[in-house]
Order: C-alpha cells, then structure tokens, then sequence
C-alpha cells in the first residue's frame, strides 16, 4: 500500500519550532544574561497561590456563626481576587481532505448560568480548586471581584454566583453586583435609611388613613442553605440566597375588605416602581401584610 505523500510545514512555521527551546530567541539574540527587569511587575496575582481570599473566608466564617451579615461579605468581596470560568467555543469548522470535521478556529468565552427566575448570572470563585471542581475543563482567570462585576453587567448578567456547586454558594444580587462593578460602598435595601424613606413617602402620598404602618426587613430570600461540618445536611444562612432580600411589612386597618386591600398595595407598588431611587437599590420584594396593634385594654 502506497504511502501518502509527506505534507511540509510552511517554513516559517518549521523555523519557530526549531528554534524553540534554543540558545536564542527568534531574532538570533542568546537567552543568556537576560532577566526581567528587578521589581517589575508583569501580573496582579504573581504570588497567588489560588486560595480562598482570607479577608472573605473570615466574612463568610462570621455570617455562619451568626456574627457577621451579608453586607460584611460583600464588603470582603471587594478588594478579594476571584476566578472566572473561560472555556473554549467553536467558531469556525471546516471538511478535510479526508472528510472528517476539523475545527478552524475557536474562542475563548465566559461562561454564564441560567438561574432558576431565568436571569443570566456569572459564576466565579474564590479558589483555583473550586473552579476546577466545578468545570475540570475551564481556564481560570483572576481577576478581582470588581473586575468579574463588571464582566457579568457586560454579558447582561444581574447575579455572580460565587463556588456555584459547592456546599458554600453565594449569590451577589444586582444592586450589590452594580456596587462592586462601580467600585462603591452597598447597603442592603433591607437596612437602607434611603428605602425606609421612600416607603415612607409612598404612605404619604396615599393619604389613605386605612394604611396604619409601613417598615422595611429582611426578605426570606436572602437566606441561603449550606453545608457546614457540623450540619452537612444544609443549615439557613442569613445571607448569599438569590431574593427576595427586601420585604416590606404592612400593617393595614382592620375590616378591609380584598379589593381594598389589593387597591393599597397596588398603589403603594406603583410609587416603589416609579422611584429611582427604589428601582436601583431593590433587587426584589416581598410585602407582608401584618395585623394593627390591640388597643391597650381599658382600665376599670
């Protein structure tokens, strides 16, 4: 059987191979006596070991112990360095001379989720090792947290997922992402003067006197389940969870009936959504409607 005849590599190509590894470097010039120059710095991470951040590792061990919140997590998150996930996309293919398929050309993406109210989200992680858990196939890139923000707004993404997988995930909704990509403090809504402000105005303008108290809290949505060393069936954790993170609680009078009380909320919505300062800084709400006060009882 007739051999097939040798293909040559253009000569350009075979003299960069053979000149790999050499004394020289493609211009003829010796590798010898040459260095970088002294305290030059060519990378962010040069000394990065692909470990966890420690200043978030602490701000996550506080809010499981109870100690911390997620606002202290966030903050840690800020000047931490992530990794995001790249993988290889096929972007050309063509048909050899045998017939086979065989990729042209190919890009490096970033990967992004789905999350189950199907908005996009970006993942990344705090270690080398959670990535590769993960996705033993992705590139991992460093980058600090701010910089990932911003690639996740970029690919219109509203979430970053942090160890996505793990038995530690937390999810860094917009307004927090928002924060991180603009390199500025974040106050959860649940917690912020501003918002109590805002519901306070939007009682206001209702002049309804059936809407006895309006107060911002904590949504149920912020909590999220993780795997700890003790509970390795999952323990709620005040913080990290994809939302609600703000729930208002409103106390109506009493003897109203359904159309009335869907009216008020309907009303008071309407304010929130017209509000800029609301729509920025409130991912999602949830309203509970909460029972008036007993009037004190009477004295004989």
């Amino acid at each position: 059987m007739a051999q097939a005849p040798r293909r040559e590599l253009p000569g350009h190509i075979a003299a960069a191979l053979a000149g790999a590894g050499g004394a020289t470097d493609s211009a003829g010039r010796p590798w010898a006596g040459r260095d970088l120059p002294a305290g030059e710095k060519y990378h962010n991470f040069d000394a990065d070991d692909g470990g966890t951040d420690a200043a978030y590792q602490a701000a996550v061990r506080r809010l499981v112990a109870g100690t911390g919140t997620e606002h202290d997590v966030v903050a840690a998150l800020a000047t931490a360095r992530v990794f995001i996930p790249i993988v290889a996309q096929l972007a050309e293919q063509e048909t050899g001379a045998n017939g086979l398929a065989a990729d042209k050309e190919s890009d490096m993406a970033l990967v992004t989720l789905r999350a189950p109210d199907g908005r996009r989200a970006l993942p990344a992680f705090t270690s080398a090792a959670a990535l590769a858990a993960w996705h033993p196939d992705a590139r991992p890139v460093a980058v600090y947290a701010a910089r990932a923000a911003l690639s996740a707004v970029a690919e219109d993404a509203q979430l970053m997922v942090l160890d996505p997988g793990s038995p530690r995930p937390f999810v860094v909704r917009r307004p927090a992402l928002w924060a991180l990509a603009q390199q500025r403090g974040w106050v959860p809504s649940y917690a912020d003067p501003a918002i109590g402000a805002v519901l306070a105005a939007s009682v206001a303008a209702a002049g309804n006197p059936a809407i006895v108290g309006v107060s911002a809290a904590p949504g149920q949505g912020i909590q999220s389940l993780w795997d700890t060393n003790t509970e390795p069936s999952g323990r709620l954790v005040p913080g990290g969870g994809a939302g609600p993170e703000l729930c208002v609680n409103l106390t109506l009078a009493p003897g109203l009936d359904q159309r009335s009380v869907n009216d008020i909320v309907a009303g008071l919505q309407d304010h929130w959504a017209r509000n800029e300062t609301f729509a920025a800084t409130v991912d999602s709400v949830q309203i509970r409607l909460l029972d008036p006060p007993a009037p004190p009882h009477a004295r004989p």
